[in-house]
């Protein structure tokens, strides 16, 4: 062999041993996690319905995405429910055709877990291959320490193997990483390009990062900001512009599709799941409540992985952060150290947004967790490989500097290996609760004889997709038909009710599965139990049982109508407070909070029929502004307000340019509806009201505006 001969058999060998290193270490501690899958199942095999060592997800979300992914195998793509239409509740884009690929091929109910597993196993194994890149300019073996910085931690382990589209994302994101170095520096051995086509794969691999989580545009921000500024630097402003638009131009034109497709087609330009989590869109903060919240959730997610997840020792937790310092004091480091600090700083502050990030395994945090390690293995090479001054005293330093280095980074492994257990364990168990309760609330509804037309689920995912029954989610992530759940339920379930009050009566659902603690008195006044699924050792589902009902809407209907109608009267037309479509639709406007409530009581004219309505709470000195549409001008009217007092209170009605009318308000134990007459000389073909709470607080359900035929 010759000398050239055997220089390339080494250049070739030790990629691959680093690759068998990484693969092996990867599918090593997936293995660990499934079977701990696999040891908790087989715990409850004696329950009905269950099967021993079965696969299952640690997070019912994992089912949210089988269902996308289901429905786009079977011809209806963007669909959480087959039939409901588009729904922009689901939280990646792409994340549910790569599961599609899996059902396609065969892997199907649970099994498609498997493929879950495959996908997260070879996007966890690109990461650990393109993770080098960071490390090009330091001996080989540095590299070797990022398989057990990153595996090695049992938090971020239990999001990449759970199911979810974390490990798509950063294998995702190592592709962009690598498509970064290459535009900046040149791919190893070669110098830097000349052209525009890298800047343009950087922008491609951002707008695949877009497309499984949205937050990733704050990545793609600072991958095209940082490389345009080296561009102007080297090479000038124009070149820089090129180098902004093309890494920037795909990620925005995924963004801009996305909003416009939710715009057509559900009327809102942001995504349901956006409605459903983030604070800024929460109806009853203020501003300095949203900032509050978020503040809170920046300050949870540093305490939380810090002084919890990473160590078993307060304080030690911190370590990673420090170590990735250290890339921003050396120069040739301070490049990839910047963009990994500020990613991670960016992440924590945009999912910080999102309500929900304290649950679940904080897996919203684990892409900036899994930054801040990627940092820390630099930093950890910098101090290992770093040659202070010549003689005595900076071998010395050297020297210092490198014990305290290993002796650092022992001490932080091994205090987080009692972390890795608990994560293990809690792995197994999640999925076990998801299992007992989800799952085999799926089965019991697909072996109902008749199987239920429509399912009503409150915490959705498993529930549908292994009934494999059509399905409404009333939280609102996924859709129907247009019609506002997300929004709505995020306000109260009364206006998510009004919402079921608009579906025909053949459409609405006819089987409930939700926690009733989630939803006050709805399933009291709509369902009847019919059986339950409780939950033993439950460390992740919502509540211990989850109950099934059979709904009864009787007290919808004529909830919309007056209750009392004169002959040769009409409704010309009428606002259904708290109904945000018919809120839309009349202008309608409360200059208060606008807190929700609802009541069921006796029909006034048939007792032993009860009505249920929905309205808004108006404090004493607040106004409701409404516009009624398509009246017949010139001709008398009778504003009629639907209305339950608890207590003496009194409104005005006004019209523009006529004198108010003041109504009283006298407590009753029913339904009471009070008539105001408007002459016929103030009616036009539109009219705008106002309703000002004159003394006292009242709520109002609805304002029929009826006219003679």
């Amino acid at each position: 062999m010759t000398a050239e001969t055997s220089s390339k058999a080494r250049r070739l060998g030790e990629p691959l041993l680093y690759a068998l290193y990484a693969g092996a270490l990867t599918l090593y501690v997936a293995c660990l996690f499934y079977a701990s899958i696999r040891a908790q199942t087989t715990l409850t095999s004696d329950l009905p319905l269950a099967r021993a060592g079965e696969w299952s997800a640690p997070l019912d979300d994992v089912f949210i995405h089988f269902d996308f992914a289901r429905a786009a195998a079977r011809g209806y793509p963007f669909q959480w429910s087959e039939g409901n239409g588009y729904s922009s509740g689901g939280t990646s884009l792409l994340y549910p055709w790569v599961l599609a690929l899996g059902y396609w091929v065969g892997f199907r109910e649970l099994s498609l877990m498997v493929w879950a597993g495959i996908v997260a196993c070879v996007c966890t194994f690109a990461l650990l291959l393109g993770a080098r890149r960071l490390l090009r300019d330091f001996p080989r073996w540095t590299s070797y320490l990022v398989p057990p910085a990153l595996l090695g931690i049992g938090v971020l382990d239990w999001s990449l193997f759970s199911g979810m589209e974390v490990a798509l994302f950063l294998g995702l994101w190592t592709a962009a990483l690598v498509a970064w170095d290459d535009l900046l520096r040149g791919p190893p051995g070669l110098a830097p390009p000349s052209g525009s086509g890298p800047a343009w794969l950087l922008g491609l691999w951002g707008a695949l990062l877009v497309a499984t989580r949205p937050e990733a545009a704050v990545l793609v921000f600072l991958f095209g900001t940082s490389a345009a500024w080296v561009h102007w630097r080297r090479r000038g402003a124009r070149r820089a512009l090129v180098t902004l638009l093309a890494t920037g131009l795909p990620g925005a034109l995924v963004i801009g599709a996305q909003s416009l497709a939710n715009l057509a087609l559900t009327g809102e330009t942001t995504a349901a799941g956006a409605l459903v989590k983030l604070e800024l869109h929460h109806p009853h903060l203020s501003r300095a409540q949203v900032w509050d919240a978020w503040w809170f959730h920046v300050r949870y997610q540093f305490m939380r992985v810090g002084d919890y997840h990473l160590s078993t020792v307060r304080g030690l937790g911190f370590l990673p952060l420090l170590l990735a310092a250290v890339t921003l004091l050396s120069r040739r480091t301070r490049g990839v150290g910047a963009l990994l600090i500020t990613s991670a700083i960016g992440w924590v502050a945009i999912v910080a947004l999102n309500g929900q990030v304290r649950w679940q395994n904080e897996r919203y945090t684990m892409p900036a967790l899994t930054w801040i390690l990627l940092a820390a293995v630099v930093g950890t090479a910098v101090l290992l490989t770093h040659r202070p001054a010549l003689g005595a005293r900076g071998r010395w330093l050297r020297w210092g500097t490198v014990v305290a280095a290993v002796a650092a980074v022992g001490s932080f492994a091994w205090f987080q290996r009692p972390k890795f257990r608990d994560q293990l364990w809690f792995f197994g168990r999640a999925s076990r609760n998801i299992r007992d309760q989800h799952v085999r609330t799926g089965r019991l509804l697909s072996a109902m004889q008749p199987p239920p037309a429509r399912v009503l689920v409150g915490d959705a995912g498993a529930i549908p997709y292994l009934a494999d029954r059509p399905a409404l989610d009333i939280i609102g992530l996924g859709g129907f038909r247009g019609l506002p759940f997300a929004r709505a339920t995020r306000q109260h379930v009364g206006a998510a009710i009004e919402l079921l009050e608009r579906m025909p009566a053949a459409e609405r659902p006819d089987l409930l599965a939700i926690y009733p603690s989630w939803w006050g008195t709805f399933p009291l006044w709509f369902g009847d139990v019919i059986a339950e699924v409780p939950v033993t050792g439950n460390v992740i589902c919502g509540g211990a049982s989850k109950v099934l009902y059979r709904p009864r809407w009787e007290a919808l209907e004529g909830s919309g109508a007056p209750f009392e109608i004169r002959e040769g009267e009409r409704v010309a037309a009428a606002v259904d407070v708290a109904d945000l479509l018919s809120e839309a639709e009349g202008a309608y406007e409360l200059d208060a909070t606008g807190y929700i409530e609802m009541k069921l009581l006796a029909h006034p004219a048939l007792p032993a029929r009860d009505v249920w309505d929905a309205g808004r709470i108006a404090p004493q000195g607040s106004r409701h502004r409404l516009r009624f549409s398509g009246l017949s001008p010139q001709r008398a009217l009778r504003v009629v307000l639907r209305v339950a007092p608890a207590q003496s209170s009194a409104v005005t009605l006004t019209i523009a340019g006529h004198e108010p009318i003041e109504l009283e308000l006298e407590p009753t134990e029913g339904w009471r509806e009070l008539g105001a007459s408007i002459p016929e000389s103030a009616v036009s073909e539109s009219l705008e009201l106002d309703i000002h709470a004159l003394r006292g607080e009242h709520v109002l359900y609805h304002v029929f505006a009826i006219q003679g035929d």
